[in-house]
């Protein structure tokens, strides 16, 4: 593989992996504050305690995904001078505001609240310390808004111009400069779609461990009695510790899937608009036609991996769905991916200038294979979380004595196994996202595409082997911290929250002193 090759699949490898944590923080920095905010406002005793153990329970597993989400997300920023310098010269000025943004504000919030979070147990007032694990849900949730705006200006580019006498992109005073970049019709229509994504991946995750854990507890009180004060305990585990995470992830669940799918629903119809190219290939729509079917499973042939249409086959289809998913018309007439590659040979020109000037054959067809897939994996994932969401609510149906928990081990091991498929729902998503954009890493915008730039010109001019040593090394070291995360938060989560003890006798919730482990 040449140096351009290389320098995708790093940036690639590492913005996914990368891209592991930041929904989990995002997502559970928010949950980790309403369960505070349920502790802080509960008027019993024991709804007030077991709401601060889950509180500090998750909040541990937060602190470690944030520390490794740093750690993870230094790197990116620097790929752009070290692999992508040539895309850092061309929208450097533009792309750097929101990136700037997000560092000095939105990155300073959380990290500094986190840490007042942190020490602040049994040190600040009750309610003002509750404020700081809000600020963090609030600056995490500003941190995607800012990196979403920055992205979003390599999928639809305004409030820039190109000046003619350097060659680059730069904020343009007319169009609305940095405030365009930062109101983009795109950036506000994907940051919903992918704050409900961290939610769901954060809901399915408060689930699957507490689900786990109900269970746990639920079976030991039933071999140990529950006339015994040992059963009692692990009873009172279940029903009133484990069992209203359950419903609190699963109440997280439902709303997020509500908005994914609103939003989803308005992005599609945006992509279709903004590139119509990049959603005809997620439907491996190779010719225009009208009453175009939603494709749920299509074949292709010997070059079922690249970008050619030949052999592509449809084998299960539902009718109409796709003219409905881009502009509401079950008959609209979309545009097929040779038809659009035609168009925009016309348009940008059947020739390009790569890196080193050399003109090459254009063409402005993505990955079918992988944009197909990508569109389809990320739907299908997530329906696991809807699956572990109704299966959940059954188990634990109930209220107040009569509320129920399960020993079911199928139900528990399905809560777990349920717990990366949002993850991988995600990254599906992103994988989607970057690839259906190819060729391009600044995509044009359809009214004003002077401001464009193609991947190929992007990269830096670096000899293969020195990107294939940074590939292999950052390879080597996000390995290692990928076992590193896993084990802690392995531990973490099989070690549970300290459980609450009540006297059998007077009913009294007997507190043992609490420390949050960090």
């Amino acid at each position: 593989m040449d140096a351009l090759d290389l320098a995708r699949w790093q940036f690639g490898i590492t913005t996914v992996y990368h891209f592991i944590f930041v929904p989990l923080t995002i997502g559970l920095s928010l949950l980790v504050a309403i369960m505070h905010t349920r502790a802080v406002y509960a008027k019993d005793a024991l709804r007030k305690d077991a709401w601060t153990r889950m509180t500090k329970f998750f909040g541990s597993m937060l602190i470690v995904n944030f520390g490794i989400g740093i750690a993870t997300g230094i790197v990116q920023e620097f790929q752009f001078g070290m692999n992508w310098s040539e895309y850092a010269r061309y929208v450097g000025d533009v792309f750097g505001a929101p990136l700037a943004l997000e560092g000095l504000a939105a990155f300073f919030l959380e990290s500094v609240f986190l840490g007042l979070w942190i020490f602040g147990w049994g040190k600040m007032p009750e309610k003002i310390h509750l404020l700081t694990i809000w600020a963090v849900a609030l600056g995490t949730t500003l941190s995607a808004y800012f990196i979403i705006a920055a992205n979003s200006f390599m999928q639809h580019p305004v409030g820039a111009m190109l000046n003619p006498e350097t060659g680059r992109a730069e904020l343009d005073p007319s169009q609305g400069s940095i405030l365009a970049v930062l109101t983009n019709v795109t950036a506000m229509a994907a940051f919903p779609h992918v704050v409900s994504g961290a939610w769901l991946v954060a809901g399915a995750f408060l689930t699957g461990v507490a689900a786990w854990h109900m269970v746990r507890h639920h079976n030991r009180a039933r071999a140990l009695g529950l006339d015994t004060p040992e059963g009692q305990e692990q009873h009172l585990a279940a029903r009133d510790l484990y069992r209203p995470t359950v419903r609190f992830g699963v109440i997280a669940m439902f709303v997020s899937a509500l908005v994914l799918v609103i939003s989803g629903d308005v992005q599609a119809k945006l992509m279709f608009e903004q590139q119509p190219m990049k959603m005809a290939s997620a439907e491996a729509l190779c010719e225009t036609q009208t009453d175009v079917p939603f494709s749920i499973l299509t074949v292709g042939g010997p070059n079922a991996f690249s970008e050619d249409c030949d052999g592509v086959t449809h084998l299960i289809e539902i009718p109409y769905v796709t003219g409905i998913l881009a502009t509401n018309d079950p008959h609209a007439e979309l545009q097929g991916v040779d038809d659009l590659n035609a168009q925009y040979k016309e348009q940008f020109g059947e020739t390009a200038l790569d890196i080193n000037g050399d003109e090459v054959a254009a063409d402005y067809r993505p990955n079918l294979f992988v944009t197909y897939w990508s569109f389809r994996l990320m739907m299908g994932l997530a329906a696991f979380s809807g699956i572990l969401a109704f299966w959940a609510l059954w188990v634990t149906r109930g209220k107040g004595e009569a509320a129920r928990t399960t020993g079911s081990k199928a139900f528990a091991w399905f809560a777990v196994l349920a717990i990366p498929m949002p993850f991988l729902a995600n990254s599906a998503g992103w994988v989607f996202t970057e690839i259906g954009r190819q060729p391009w890493v600044v995509h044009p915008n359809p009214l004003d595409p002077t401001v464009r730039l193609m991947t190929m010109q992007g990269v830096s001019n670096h000899p293969g082997w020195m990107v294939l040593t940074s590939l292999a090394a950052f390879t080597l070291v996000y390995g290692v911290l990928a076992v590193l995360w896993f084990e802690m938060m392995r531990r973490a989560a099989l070690r549970g929250a300290p459980l609450a003890k009540r006297d059998p006798d007077s009913g009294e919730l007997d507190t043992p002193t609490l420390s949050f482990d960090y």
